[in-house]
C-alpha cells in the first residue's frame, strides 16, 4: 500500500511540473526558454559592470567609459555577450547608464536592457 502512495505522489508531482512548464511557456509574454537565460546572462553582467564603474569611480572620482575600464582590466569579456552588445553614457561623477542593445539579427525581438548609477536593470522592447 506504501508504494501506491509514493508512485501517487510521484505522478501528481510530475503532472504539476508538467503543467506548471507549459503554461510558463506559453503564457502572455513568455519568452523562449533561450531568451530567459540569455536576458538574465545579460541583467546580471550589467549589475557587474555597474559594480565595475562603482569601483572606478572610487579611484578615479569619475564614472568611466567603457573603454576606460577596459584599459584598466576591469571589464572582462569586452562589449559583446549573447548576441548583445554593451554600451556606456557616463556623465563625470554624477551617472552613467550601460545599454545592453540586442545585435545579433535572431535576438532583433529581445529587449534592451539598460542599467545605471541606482543599480537599477530596466528592459525595454
Amino acid at each position: 500500500m506504501r508504494a501506491f502512495g509514493f508512485v501517487a505522489v510521484i505522478l501528481a508531482l510530475g503532472t504539476a511540473f508538467y503543467l506548471f512548464n507549459r503554461s510558463a511557456a506559453s503564457g502572455p509574454g513568455a519568452k523562449p526558454p533561450q531568451a530567459q537565460v540569455d536576458v538574465v546572462a545579460i541583467r546580471q553582467r550589467l549589475l557587474t559592470i555597474a559594480q565595475t564603474e562603482r569601483q572606478f569611480r572610487a579611484t578615479h572620482g569619475s564614472y568611466g567609459t567603457l573603454d576606460q575600464l577596459a584599459q584598466e582590466d576591469l571589464l572582462p569579456g569586452g562589449t559583446e555577450e549573447r548576441g548583445y552588445t554593451f554600451s556606456a553614457d557616463v556623465s563625470g561623477s554624477e551617472r552613467f547608464a550601460i545599454t545592453a542593445t540586442p545585435t545579433d539579427p535572431a535576438k532583433s525581438a529581445w529587449p534592451t536592457l539598460q542599467v545605471t548609477e541606482r543599480m537599477e536593470v530596466t528592459e525595454r522592447q
